[in-house]
């Protein structure tokens, strides 16, 4: 980093970075990249594969388990031990694949396409990696550039610079390789241009100065920068949710024993029974896959433009009912054209239908040679007048060859206008009221006419009429005396550019809004245009104007942030007002930005949204989503697919969560009669089988059709709310009873457990907790088949328990094979099941609103 490089001439500047106006050599760069890192803002580091798979042991459930294969081997039941051993490793080994995948996927999304930037290497100009820049090498700036890094301006042709994002000024700046006093504040040091930052005019080169978390926008970076955090609130409450279970259990565990020996049981078998018992209450594939649930929700958000930065995002995203959006390119397309022209009280559609005349002609003209945009690159307003200018069969290319510019005065935000001379004329554009107080004339059918001050008001009246259709209007003029391009204009007429909606938008508007969910404008623009297109797109079009909520304390906000669909002349620090008083009111907010400004309102935001095509590196790293297309309708996408996310992630815990209270209430209390009916061997391939493929498939359920039609969901309810513990307690309850049936009918009176009965109720459980499974489903809306992944799923988990059952495999798991007639019993318990099972969905599904009681 180059000390104070604003205030010391470009020569001086290059001599202390050690470089020349040709730049530095490849081997140089090279070396000062492993010297000063890689020019990016800083972030924090993933965890490694090892990292990974040992947080797979760190629990103290699965302390238990590697306690209960101890104490099996120390009773000599040395296959029990190695087989539960085994099944620690295997799930151990399933949740690393899902949490690695997940953490793989959320790298992905962290390495965004990283920019390009023409730098001068070994005096050669070439593209190269924006994050292999180094202090002192050389860069070569264009119209449309985004500047890769801090640097000193030494070549400045017209430059000017769009520092919004940085320092909150509007207007672009004018760069100049005049070195300035030392104490000049940043947005003032015209010699400097600063990373993230983007050029909207002319050329120019600069050498580098500062790269990395040493650039300005890198020192804001690093104070927004937070470790991310490795679990989600809804993984903590549920891994407080199995540490509970797995206390309880252990209470309930130490109860058994002495009763259990009190009743004359061998101490060892009672032992053995508390094993299962702690076993049985174990979730330990729930974190895991829910982990991957979320994983795989966010990858398919990024396939829809969608990149999701944290995890908690997602469960956000299913509670949000307040969106508050940008305009310009997030509803809008982003692009200004040409939507309407006038002159002399002709109005003209952009293809000139209407009116053919001279004027429109040399409007067009006009407008496109006091302009320094081409087609391609340059402001969107003057790249819409060069578009128009050549749909209307005009060659800017060969009109600008023959008329070439011989004099110029830029446009400032103070002027307000920009003129060019070009031989014996001159031509102006600018806002419609500083054209219109710079002319005299107005050019009428047959030729230039006093300007009088009823054609003034009629052209006033045009602008108010343009704007309240949502158009910028600019005015163009002409002068024969091209020496002075600040008066005696003759007025040519008026343009009308339009930022249109974007197709999608009006309908994603429409279905977050049936989805519960209000959607805030928030836009630099002015009331009128602001306005209307609010109201273009179907919104309200009740707007409260930037200066006006200055004037409002936080209470009074809080009560008008409300009733307010549309804030025009908004700042970013509006935002953040706006952001606190609707959180103020208890709403779940989603709040877009795209510059470094915005950063605190993205950071403070419940879901913080970046554009990532015009965002800022500063916005994107505050953000929780960054989009891809800077699309609303990506945001509406991205809030269907978190509650979609959230559909799946409360089936599987319900079906956990149900199989686990099954299996230990059909343990207590089998064993509270003497028989030690699953043992911990058989519960871990129970949950192996159930928490494993088909688990991982029910996570990639397809959305339900009503996911956008409820009501957003309650945040602070959690996902372990009425409607689930009624199904866990419903669905658990019929399990237990069923299997206790099948049981005494398999003992056929016996008074100790035997291979047979054990097998028909192993068996029979994790039959009944597949059929189980497909009604959970219908508690969330989701259509039977409309998953083939989990029918695929169950059918290989059916494929390994008649492994277990008709293999040499039967000897470690203590079961026997079993004859059609215990299939066809089988049969008729899961055929009992199914009304009961559906009896229980029926009862909570009055319950199901409560989620979205706020």
């Amino acid at each position: 980093m180059i000390a104070d490089p604003h205030s010391r001439p470009g020569k001086e500047v290059l001599s202390a970075a050690d470089s020349a106006v040709g730049g530095i050599s490849s081997d140089e760069a090279q070396r000062r990249l492993a010297a000063y890192g890689e020019n990016e803002v800083a972030r924090t580091d993933g965890r490694t594969p090892l990292d990974v798979f040992l947080a797979q042991f760190d629990s103290v459930l699965i302390w238990v388990l590697l306690v209960a294969a101890a104490l099996s081997a120390g009773i000599g039941h040395t296959v029990d031990a190695l087989l539960i051993a085994v099944i620690v490793v295997v799930n151990g080994a399933f949740g690393f694949a899902q949490d690695y995948r997940a953490e793989r996927s959320l790298e992905a999304l962290r390495e965004l396409s990283a920019p390009t930037a023409t730098v001068r290497r070994d005096g050669t100009a070439v593209e190269v990696d924006a994050t292999e820049l180094v202090p002192g090498d050389v860069i070569e700036l264009t119209s449309g550039d985004v500047v890769p890094a801090d640097g000193r301006v030494l070549e400045s042709v017209d430059l000017e610079v769009d520092e919004a994002a940085l320092t909150g000024e509007s207007m672009p700046v004018s760069k100049s390789p005049e070195p300035v006093e030392p104490a000049t504040p940043l947005a003032e040091r015209d010699c400097m241009v600063y990373g993230s930052t983007s050029v909207t005019r002319g050329r120019g080169a600069a050498v580098v100065t500062a790269t990395g978390n040493d650039t300005e926008v890198g020192s804001i970076a690093r104070e927004l920068t937070a470790t991310a955090e490795t679990e989600t609130p809804l993984q903590e409450k549920l891994d407080d949710l199995g540490r509970r279970l797995g206390a309880g259990v252990l209470v309930l565990a130490a109860l058994v024993v002495p009763l259990l020996v009190l009743r004359d049981t061998p101490p060892i078998e009672a032992a053995l029974t508390a094993v299962s018992l702690a076993v049985a209450a174990i979730p330990e594939g729930l974190p895991a896959v829910v982990t991957l649930t979320l994983a795989l929700g966010v990858r398919t958000m990024a396939e829809e433009n969608a990149l999701v930065r944290r995890l908690p995002a997602v469960e956000a995203l299913g509670s949000v009912d307040v969106v508050c959006t940008d305009k310009t390119g997030t509803l809008t397309e982003g692009q200004m054209t040409v939507g309407r022209i006038w002159v002399d009280d002709a109005v003209v559609d952009p293809d000139g239908s209407g009116v053919t005349s001279e004027r429109v002609d040399l409007l067009l003209r006009a407008g496109a040679l006091c302009n320094d945009a081409t087609a391609e690159t340059g402001d969107p307003t003057e790249r819409a007048l060069v578009e128009a200018a050549d749909e209307s069969g005009i060659d800017v290319e060969r009109l600008r060859a023959g008329r070439p510019r011989t004099g110029e005065v830029p446009f400032s935000s103070e002027r307000k206008w920009m003129g060019t001379a070009h031989g014996d004329v001159g031509y102006v554009k600018g806002a419609p009221e500083v054209v219109l107080s710079q002319s005299s004339r107005v050019l009428a059918d047959d030729g230039p006419a006093d300007l009088s001050p009823e054609t003034a008001e009629r052209i006033r009246d045009r602008v108010r009429s343009f704007a309240d259709d949502a158009l910028r209007v600019l005015a163009i003029a002409y002068t024969d005396d091209p020496a002075d391009l600040e008066g005696d204009l003759v007025f040519v007429g008026l343009v009308g550019l339009l930022d249109p909606p974007r197709s999608e938008v009006a309908e994603a508007l429409a279905a977050t809004e049936r989805a519960g969910i209000d959607v805030k404008m928030i836009t630099g623009d002015n009331v009128r245009t602001a306005g209307a297109i609010a109201a273009s797109l179907g919104m309200g079009r009740a707007v409260l104007e930037g200066r006006d909520l200055e004037a409002l304390d936080d209470a009074q906000l809080a009560s008008r942030v409300e009733d307010v669909d549309v804030f025009a002349r908004a700042t970013p620090r509006h935002k953040v007002r706006i952001l606190q008083a609707l959180k103020a009111n208890g709403h779940v907010v989603a709040m877009t930005g795209d510059g470094v400004n915005d950063a605190p309102a993205l950071k403070n935001a419940d879901v913080g949204v970046a554009m990532g095509v015009r965002g800022t590196d500063v916005a994107k790293q505050a953000s929780d989503v960054i989009l891809l297309d800077d699309n609303y309708a990506t945001i509406e996408r991205a809030i269907e697919r978190g509650r979609a996310i959230f559909d799946n992630v409360w089936k599987f815990v319900a079906f956990l969560l149900s199989a686990n209270v099954a299996e230990v209430a059909l343990v207590f209390l089998a064993s509270l009669y003497g028989y030690l009916v699953l043992p911990a061997v058989q519960l871990l391939w129970i949950n192996l089988l159930t928490d494993g493929l088909p688990a991982l498939a029910l996570g990639a359920d397809p959305q339900s059709g009503d996911v956008m039609e409820r009501p957003p969901r309650d945040p602070d309810r959690g996902i372990v709310g009425r409607p689930m513990l009624a199904l866990v307690g419903g669905t658990g309850t019929v399990s237990t009873a069923l299997m206790l049936g099948l049981l005494a009918y398999a003992l056929d009176g016996a008074t100790a457990i035997t291979p047979y009965a054990m097998t028909m109720v192993f068996t029979g459980f994790i039959f009944l907790e597949f059929e189980k499974l497909y009604v959970i489903r219908r508690v969330r809306a989701t259509p039977t088949l409309s998953n083939p992944w989990l029918a695929l799923a169950v059918a290989i988990s059916i494929a390994l328990q008649l492994a277990v059952l008709y293999s040499p495999l039967n000897r470690y798991f203590g079961t026997v094979p079993l004859a059609v007639a215990d299939w066809a019993l089988i049969g008729a318990v899961l055929a009992v099941a199914l009304p009961l099972y559906g009896a229980v969905v029926v009862a909570i599904g009055r319950w199901v609103p409560d989620e979205t009681t706020r």
